[in-house]
């Protein structure tokens, strides 16, 4: 874990870099598959970064692959989520994870190698962007297992590809690949597998040298502009820019467009 970061789980990395923290699920022998203490510890995580100043968050697995969903062996570490009572708290404990995720006020890509099914597909579609390789595959394989959808993929999924698409791929169970994933408009780009990390890292710096003040607002808008209206929609717009019109970064920018130079946001 970087500088100023506790850390909560050995197979749970955070390391900054600049203005950009990189989360690394780190367990490649169980394909980044997570026990119940992996996965609050990415909670954990992402509540530290929301409020620790990075400007952009990579989230990735370790030696090619994303993430196997739910380690249902407990992974010989011993780690599950198992607060007292029925199992209902367990997975409302596992919905506070999506919620660090989805909710973190800072850009977060998801970049995307290998295998990312089950939970896996949720914990990526929790991200605002997402990157993969030419050799990633996607399924929502809790049908397989006897499951319905968890980890937020109902909501998410339909989302990202519709409601009857997103049927299709929770009924069957299937694996599909880079190519169908960026048809479906569920990724923003696939990539060869050995550009992956260049080009998630070219997005990641043009987000990271953004106002990051701004940029906030506007995901929280952009968040919020399913489930509200019109009018409610202006409002918050509104509010956001008498905010924005008051940053040192609005008026960097000012001076940066008069002076015909490059912006160096502050953050403030």
């Amino acid at each position: 874990m970087s500088a100023g970061l506790p850390s909560y789980h050995p197979n749970i990395r955070a390391v900054a870099e600049g203005h950009v923290t990189t989360v690394v699920i780190d367990k490649p022998e169980a394909k980044n598959a997570c026990t119940g203490d992996m996965w609050v510890a990415l909670g954990a995580t992402f509540r530290d970064l929301a409020h620790s100043g990075t400007r952009a968050i990579i989230l990735t697995g370790a030696d090619g692959e994303f993430c196997a969903g739910a380690d249902l062996t407990g992974g010989g570490d011993g780690g599950s989520v198992e607060p007292p009572g029925h199992i209902l708290h367990a997975m409302r404990v596992l919905g506070d994870v999506v919620l660090a995720v989805h909710d973190c006020p800072v850009p977060v890509v998801a970049k995307v190698d290998g295998v990312c099914v089950g939970a896996g597909l949720g914990l990526a579609l929790a991200t605002d962007m997402i990157w993969c390789s030419e050799r990633a595959r996607f399924s929502a394989i809790f049908a397989r297992r006897g499951l319905s959808l968890d980890f937020g993929t109902s909501w998410l999924l339909r989302q990202r590809v519709g409601i009857h698409r997103a049927k299709e791929i929770t009924f069957t169970g299937r694996v599909f690949g880079a190519s169908e994933a960026l048809t479906l408009g569920m990724v923003n780009a696939v990539v060869p597998t050995d550009q992956l990390d260049v080009a998630t890292r070219e997005i990641i710096d043009a987000i990271a040298a953004g106002p990051p003040l701004a940029l906030s607002s506007s995901k929280r808008e952009l968040d919020n502009a399913g489930h509200t209206s019109l009018a409610q929609a202006l409002e918050t717009e509104a509010l956001a820019q008498s905010v924005n019109a008051q940053t040192d970064d609005m008026r960097e920018a000012l001076m940066a467009y008069a002076e015909r130079r490059p912006t160096n946001f502050s953050g403030k």
